[in-house]
């Protein structure tokens, strides 16, 4: 575990440097996509516009689960005063390095594909009215594959981070150490945990693999975002039994009642998707517009 990469005087942490490979694994895996079912479209751009937007929703829905912890935080933050602006920005990106809630990632994430697939337009049998109102849908399923793989190499960087994502303490022949430099401890601080973010990260290579599969079908539009939106949820309802976040709700963590909402969402859309029965056209090209 390194949460920190020190070059000389260059001091890195490990969590943005897997976040940045993270982007860089969806680019090439939604690129792909894109190539092999024609859509004349920039990954690199859809990629970094999802990531930024993900960073700012997990942030945002992990502080305001708990305001009265914000405001202390943003006490400490301008603690040295307005008058020494550089002393604050170091607080707050300090404070910006742990805690990102995934449900408000994705919730973030899929807008932002929504938003640019609803711009982006369409041709053949989906031109016009219909192809805005589908638009959405369809980026959300040819992003699919490469938000798994982006969200299984983004947990690694939680677990080199060591920012709370580990799991329980554990006596199995796999468990870690957290560096005493961890952004968030076990208790007792030299226990052994659970590597729950590698548990997710096969979770999710597996997933990649299964949608990447169902991307050759002739599925209607909807079905393979439903289908990640039910295995990515059970997956993260199951991984949440041996991490060590606080159980609020019956019994239930916070991620665990959002994993719930995710494949109850994921089933509607498959039925609606296979109600309407919508199909696409191969052809996808930016509006000029925007």
């Amino acid at each position: 575990m390194f949460p920190y990469i020190d070059i000389g005087p260059i001091h890195l942490g490990t969590f943005g440097l897997l976040l940045w490979l993270a982007a860089v694994a969806a680019t090439v895996v939604l690129h792909k996509n894109f190539v092999r079912n024609g859509v004349d479209a920039d990954a690199l751009n859809v990629v970094a516009f999802v990531v930024i937007a993900g960073v700012l929703g997990a942030k945002a829905w992990h502080e305001l689960q708990n305001p009265a912890d914000l405001y202390a935080a943003y006490r400490q933050i301008i603690a040295p005063g307005w008058h020494r602006p550089f002393a604050v920005a170091m607080d707050f990106l300090h404070w910006f390095q742990a805690g990102f809630a995934w449900f408000g990632g994705m919730l973030a994430g899929i807008a932002m594909l929504m938003w640019q697939g609803r711009m982006a337009r369409f041709k053949g049998a989906l031109e016009g009215t219909q192809g805005k109102a589908v638009g959405p849908l369809r980026m959300l399923d040819l992003a699919a594959p490469a938000a798994a793989i982006g969200y299984g190499v983004g947990r690694i960087g939680c677990l080199l981070s060591g920012d709370g994502d580990y799991g329980i303490n554990t006596t199995l022949p796999w468990g870690v150490h957290m560096a005493k430099n961890a952004l968030v401890l076990p208790t007792p601080p030299d226990a052994l945990v659970q590597p729950t973010p590698v548990y997710e990260l096969l979770f999710s290579l597996v997933l990649a693999w299964w949608l990447w599969r169902r991307g050759t079908k002739n599925l209607s539009v909807g079905t393979i975002t439903g289908e990640y939106l039910v295995l990515s949820g059970v997956g993260r309802f199951l991984v949440e039994f041996v991490r060590v976040n606080p159980r609020l709700y019956l019994g239930m963590s916070n991620a665990q009642v959002a994993a719930l909402g995710s494949v109850v969402v994921g089933f509607v859309l498959i039925g609606v998707a296979k109600t309407k029965k919508v199909q696409w056209a191969p052809e996808l090209t930016a509006d000029p517009r925007t």
